[in-house]
C-alpha cells in the first residue's frame, strides 16, 4: 500500500487538502509515496499557532534550546545511512552523498545548539553619569523557510536550527520535489519536548501556499533559498510588511586555472565542482576560465574525466553522477544544449539523455568551449551538468572574465603563484573564493552567501546568522543613588 503522509500543525500530525505524488528520478516506477499538501487555511493556522508558541519558547531559556537541538543533531547523524538512502531515492545524487547530506544536516544543529550556550551581549559606558548600558540580542520571532530541492535536509537545517536556536518560531515550506526528505526531519523535531505550533511543515504549491506566506503579517523574517525571479518577488511582497529578508539565489561560478596550476588536481577539482550532484548545486562551477598556454591540454584532460564518470542510479554501487532531479529540468538542461549550440559554442562531449536499466532522468556530463560571457550558456543558471570553457591570455583578463557577471557566489582559482592567489583573493567579488579547491564544498561554521544577484540580507550559517535570526536591542537603565 502507498504510503499518504500529513503535514505538521501547531503539534500535531494532520490531512492535507491533497497529496501529490513523489517519484524517484532514477526510477520513475519508483512510487516513494503520496505526500500532504496545505492550503491557505491550513497555513494560517500555522501561523497562528507559531506566533502563540515563540515566546514560551523564548521564555525556556538557553538549555533547553541547547538540549533539544542537541538531540535533534544526535538523532540525524545516527540515522545518516537510512534518511540519506530516503534522500538520494527521491532527489537522485548518489549515495555516499545523501548520507553526508544528513551527517552535515546534523552538525548544523550540534554546531548552533553550541551557538546557544555563547550567546553573550555587550556593556557600554554613557556618555551621562549614572546610566548603565547593555546590548543584547533577542529573536525575531516568526521565521518562515523557504527551501530548495537539491539540498532538501542540509539547507533547512542551516535555516531552522539557528532559528530555533535563537528563540524563534519556524513555518516551514519545503520544495514539493523531495516532500519525503521534509517528513523525515519533521519527524525528528515532532519527537522533541518543545512547544506545541512551535514548528511548522506546511508543504504546498508556490504560487498558493508560499506566495500566501511571505505575504502574511504574522511572519517576521524570511529566509529563501532558490531562483532569484522568485527571490525578487519575494522581496517586494516582503516590502509591504518591513519583513525582513534572507535570500540566496542564482550562480554563474567561475574557476580560473592558471599556466602555473597543478593540471591534474585543476581537472580533478573542475570536474567535482561541475558535476557533483548532477551539477545541480548553487557552487557548480559552470564557467572554466582556463589561460591559452595551457587550455588545449587541460580541455583534453577534462573531457576524458567527464566521459570516465559513471551515470547511474543513485543507489546503484560505484555511481558517481545521478539522474536529473526531474523530468521538466532534464528537458531544460537539454535546452540549453541547443541554446550552446545555436550561440556558436563547440559541444566536445556530453549534452545527450541516457538510458539506463531503469526509466529515469540520466544526462550525460556536457563541456563547451569556444564560449564567451554575453552567451546564454554563459550568463544564465544552468543547474545542470554542463560547463561553459573561456581562453585567457593572462591573469587579469581571467579575473575580468570571472567578474563580469551579475551573480557572486563562489569563485576558485588553481594556481602555484602566491601573488595571484593574494590578489585574486582580493579582487574577485564573490562571497567565498577558493584557491587551489572546488567552487563547492563550504564549512558549517563560517558564513556562507554571495554578492550581486546571488545573495541578499545578512549571510547564513556560523556566528554570523545572528543577524538575521536576531534583533539588536539596547538598554539604557538609570538606578539612582543607593539610600
Amino acid at each position: 500500500m502507498t504510503e499518504r503522509t500529513q503535514i505538521y500543525i501547531d503539534g500535531t500530525w494532520t490531512d492535507g487538502a491533497s497529496h501529490i505524488e513523489n517519484r524517484s528520478p532514477s526510477d520513475t516506477s519508483d512510487l516513494i509515496g503520496l505526500y500532504a499538501q496545505a492550503d491557505a487555511s491550513l497555513l494560517d493556522e500555522a501561523l497562528a499557532a507559531a506566533r502563540l508558541a515563540q515566546p514560551v519558547w523564548w521564555a525556556a531559556g538557553i538549555q533547553k534550546r541547547h538540549d533539544v537541538l542537541m538531540a535533534i543533531g544526535t538523532e540525524m547523524m545516527a540515522r545518516a545511512e537510512e534518511i540519506g538512502r530516503l534522500l538520494s531515492r527521491e532527489e537522485g545524487k548518489p549515495l555516499a552523498e545523501g548520507k553526508g547530506e544528513v551527517y552535515r544536516a546534523g552538525q548544523f544543529f550540534t554546531y548552533f545548539a553550541a551557538e546557544v550556550l555563547r550567546q553573550h551581549g555587550d556593556l557600554a559606558e554613557s556618555v551621562r553619569p549614572g546610566i548603565e548600558i547593555d546590548v543584547r540580542r533577542e529573536p525575531v520571532g516568526v521565521v518562515a523557510i523557504i527551501s530548495p530541492w537539491n539540498f532538501p535536509v542540509a539547507t533547512p537545517a542551516w535555516k531552522i536550527a539557528p532559528a530555533l536556536a535563537f528563540g524563534n518560531a519556524v513555518v516551514w515550506k519545503p520544495a514539493n520535489v523531495t516532500p519525503a526528505s521534509a517528513v523525515a526531519l519533521t519527524e525528528i523535531i515532532s519527537r522533541q519536548d518543545i512547544p506545541k505550533g512551535l514548528f511548522n511543515l506546511v508543504s504546498g504549491a508556490g504560487r498558493d501556499v508560499g506566495q500566501r506566506l511571505v505575504e502574511s503579517k504574522q511572519v517576521d523574517a524570511i529566509s529563501f533559498t532558490g531562483s532569484v525571479p522568485v527571490g525578487r518577488g519575494i522581496a517586494a511582497a516582503a516590502i509591504a510588511n518591513m519583513t525582513k529578508v534572507q535570500m540566496e539565489m542564482g550562480s554563474k561560478n567561475p574557476l580560473i586555472v592558471m599556466d602555473d596550476a597543478d593540471l591534474d588536481l585543476a581537472v580533478v577539482h573542475a570536474a567535482g565542482s561541475t558535476f557533483g550532484g548532477t551539477g545541480q548545486k548553487c557552487t557548480a562551477a559552470s564557467r572554466l576560465i582556463v589561460h591559452a598556454s595551457v587550455h588545449d591540454v587541460f580541455v583534453e584532460k577534462l573531457v576524458a574525466a567527464a566521459q570516465a564518470l559513471k551515470v547511474g542510479h543513485a543507489l546503484e554501487d560505484g555511481t558517481q553522477i545521478g539522474p536529473v532531479v526531474s523530468e521538466g529540468q532534464l528537458s531544460q538542461n537539454l535546452e540549453y544544449i541547443e541554446t550552446g549550440k545555436s550561440e556558436g559554442a563547440e559541444l566536445l562531449c556530453g549534452g545527450e539523455r541516457l538510458e539506463r536499466a531503469t526509466d529515469g532522468y540520466y544526462m550525460a556530463p556536457a563541456i563547451f568551449e569556444n564560449t564567451r560571457n554575453d552567451m546564454q550558456i554563459n550568463s544564465e543558471e544552468m543547474f545542470a551538468p554542463i560547463t561553459c570553457v573561456q581562453k585567457a591570455v593572462s591573469y587579469a583578463e581571467a579575473l575580468a572574465i570571472a567578474n563580469d557577471t551579475q551573480f557572486g557566489l563562489t569563485a576558485g582559482i588553481m594556481t602555484r603563484s602566491l601573488s595571484r592567489a593574494s590578489h585574486f583573493r582580493a579582487n574577485m567579488r564573490a562571497g567565498c573564493v577558493m584557491v587551489n579547491l572546488p567552487t563547492a564544498g563550504t564549512d558549517y561554521h563560517v558564513p556562507f552567501g554571495g554578492r550581486g544577484a546571488s545573495s541578499y540580507g545578512p549571510r547564513e550559517q556560523g556566528s554570523y546568522a545572528a543577524e538575521f535570526y536576531t534583533s539588536v536591542k539596547t538598554a539604557y537603565v538609570s538606578a539612582g543613588e543607593p539610600e
